[in-house]
């Protein structure tokens, strides 16, 4: 029988300790919106809408604040661990969807580790060693691998110290391009100059697929909401306030690097933003730059890659994938079959796709999901509950829903493709699952039948 992955743990009984507060919530959320796309995709942006950066990200900025109202109500409606597919799975209550879900989240951060894993053997790691990006990237992902074989402890305030790191770099290109702009240097007109070759409104939504890559993490925080202090009154000011800060933050980044730099030369760029750090003249070592958007994008693919395992385990917990995927070290008690798993798809990906296509199929992928919740909050609104919780009006889901498929009819067959390959494959895994779930059952059923006797 499947598990109802909405339910508890046992090893959680009593529930876990509500110990975060607002502001260390908000620093959760905006470390991991703030994440390493920015770093490796605003040449991709650039290519589609040339200088007018700003634009696909206000785009995307609208499309998260919509899908936020709608995790902002659930989470504050059913605060406890587990993400779309608990919500998925209480709206519908089909075993499939609520696997389809999961099993979407954990493919989404495979492939964003195999991006980012492509862009850490980029330009980035040039100043500090030049090696062939697609052996580095394999030994890149190995390590972060056997990092989380051994076992990770994550903790908010670990996370916050890598966080800082991943901002230091982001205000690093911030100032410098203030300095450049300041002394008269650099060309503001070009932040109103879209790409030549492109329609402005065709490359605005093309490039805002990209731009949305960066606005990714929030859903991540749906898994903390167990550990909240008064989740109702922290999460929606801490959901939306950093959404707003990272937006804010990306903004001034595109200003910046594109006054900086013509957009072409960012279009080439695997570390453009070590490219306009270097333009800018300002004193700063590439190799420093380099290493703090080393450390940000290495951050995010081990927790990413942790992130994939972990559903992976927690699905075959469920019932909802084939038991192998449980299985765990017995001293360590991490989930190897799953984390290799992981390691290995993702060294695949990082073989056959590139940075803005591997981003792009992300996209697609947490689309999908962000589609699920936008459709189970509706769903819900006839739940009640015996707590008060954030409410979004119903035009707000409707919105995020029509928005969602909007960006979804700018994807490329390639990564069309791709993702139906992931369900495809994980429709398989399911049917497995669901048959040795019925060849245990039969198991356990004709061992409990007494023997007639002789």
């Amino acid at each position: 029988m499947v598990k109802d992955i909405a339910a508890p743990s046992p090893a959680s009984s009593g529930g876990l300790k509500r110990a975060v507060g607002g502001f260390l919530l908000f620093a959760f959320i905006v470390g991991d919106t703030l994440g390493a796309g920015i770093y490796t995709l605003v040449g991709s942006m650039a290519a589609d809408v040339g200088g007018v950066i700003w634009l696909p990200l206000l785009i995307a900025l609208v499309v998260a604040l919509l899908t936020a109202g709608t995790y902002a109500e659930l989470i504050t409606k059913y605060p406890h661990a587990g993400g779309a597919a608990r919500y998925v799975e209480r709206a519908f209550k089909i075993p499939y969807l609520s696997f389809l879900v999961g099993f979407l989240m954990m493919a989404s951060g495979i492939t964003t580790a195999a991006a980012l894993a492509n862009a850490f053997a980029g330009d980035y790691l040039s100043p500090l060693i030049d090696v062939p990006p697609v052996p580095t990237a394999i030994v890149f992902i190995v390590l972060l691998t056997l990092i989380n074989l051994r076992g990770v402890r994550e903790s908010l305030t670990a996370n916050l110290v890598a966080s800082a790191i991943e901002v230091t770099g982001l205000v690093i290109v911030i100032v410098v391009a203030g300095i450049v702009l300041g002394s008269g240097g650099g060309d503001p007109s070009r932040i109103f100059e879209f790409a030549p070759d492109v329609p402005p409104l065709q490359g605005a939504f093309a490039a805002s697929v990209i731009a949305f890559f960066s606005f990714l993490g929030f859903e991540a925080a749906a898994n903390m909401a167990e550990e909240v202090r008064n989740p109702s009154r922290a999460y929606p000011r801490a959901l939306f306030g950093a959404i707003i800060t990272a937006a804010v933050v990306y903004l001034l980044i595109a200003l910046g690097a594109v006054i900086v730099l013509p957009p072409e030369d960012l279009v080439d760029s695997t570390g453009p933003l070590l490219d306009v750090v270097a333009a800018s003249g300002v004193g700063i070592p590439s190799w420093l730059f380099g290493l703090i958007a080393l450390v940000a994008i290495a951050n995010g693919a081990l927790l990413f890659m942790v992130m994939a395992s972990r559903v992976g385990y927690g699905l075959a917990e469920a019932g909802l994938l084939p038991s192998v995927f449980g299985r765990v070290l017995p001293k360590r008690r991490t989930p190897w079959v799953s984390i290799l798993v992981v390691a290995a798809v993702t060294i695949a990906l990082t073989l056959v796709g590139d940075i803005s296509t591997l981003a792009e199929t992300t996209v697609l992928l947490l689309l999908l999901v962000f589609l699920g919740a936008n459709v189970s909050v509706l769903v819900l609104k006839k739940d009640k509950v015996d707590h008060s919780h954030f409410t979004v009006p119903r035009f707000v889901p409707v919105l995020a829903i029509i928005a969602s498929i909007v960006l979804l009819t700018q994807q490329s067959g390639t990564v069309w493709l791709g993702s139906l390959a992931y369900i495809a494959v994980g429709s398989l895994l399911y049917l497995a699952a669901r048959a040795g779930r019925k060849r245990e059952d039969r198991r356990a059923a004709s061992a409990e039948t007494p023997s007639s006797p002789a």
